[in-house]
């Protein structure tokens, strides 16, 4: 891959990545609510979900999305209703951060395990990321610059990093809030409201998303 490619496919993940989604909203409000580690454990769901949706894309089932209708519906109504379930978890848990500054090693470990699993899920029930990488991907493959699966690796890892930068970024900022939002309980009420709005809008979105032709 060439300079000029490498900064136009950074570019256009950049974009991506900025445009708040169910991933953002996800790491942010884990951030705030649970913690700094927590919401790293959802930027490494997520980032394992992206790298399984370069190798989708690469296997070409992203195609059969594309083309299935009832397999692009299924995963469709799937991932729409688990935002609208972790939305509906966000109302029902406590807007207050953390405050047990050493839980048990165990419940440490169940609570990252649960947090990744969150952020495995919402990024691969989603049709629409498995259909942007299918799209993103081919554009910068060039057959004759070598193995066209080397260059999807590649590919792949540069957007599973980029993604993984983003989400360092936003599980900074959620923590950071928090700080704040610990001495404002007006914002703890506002921003558990907000988030959970956010999710449950995209996961509505979803059910109304068309099939992309």
């Amino acid at each position: 891959m060439g300079m000029t490619d490498f900064w136009m496919f950074a570019g256009a993940l950049a974009v991506a990545y900025l445009v708040p989604g169910p991933d953002m909203v996800l790491v942010l409000q884990t951030g705030l609510l649970k913690g700094r580690p927590q919401a790293l454990a959802v930027a490494a769901g997520l980032a394992a979900a992206r790298a399984t949706h370069v190798l989708l894309a690469a296997a070409g089932l992203a195609a059969l999305l594309n083309t299935v209708p009832a397999a692009f519906e299924v995963v469709r109504f799937a991932g729409a209703a688990y935002l609208v379930w972790l939305g509906l978890a966000i109302l029902r848990t406590s807007s207050s951060p953390p405050e047990d500054p050493a839980p048990r090693t165990n419940d440490r470990r169940q609570s990252w395990s649960s947090a990744m699993l969150r952020g495995l899920l919402t990024n691969l029930l989603n049709p629409k990321a498995l259909l942007f990488c299918s799209v993103l991907l081919p554009q910068f493959v060039r057959p004759d610059n070598g193995s066209v699966a080397l260059q999807f690796a590649v590919l792949g890892a540069i957007l599973v990093a980029i993604g993984v930068m983003f989400d360092v970024v936003y599980a900074g900022a959620g923590s950071t809030l928090s700080r704040w939002a610990g001495r404002h309980p007006l914002a703890q009420f506002v921003q558990r409201w907000t988030f959970a709005a956010f999710l449950i809008g995209f996961g509505l979105r979803l059910t109304l998303s068309q099939r992309p032709v």
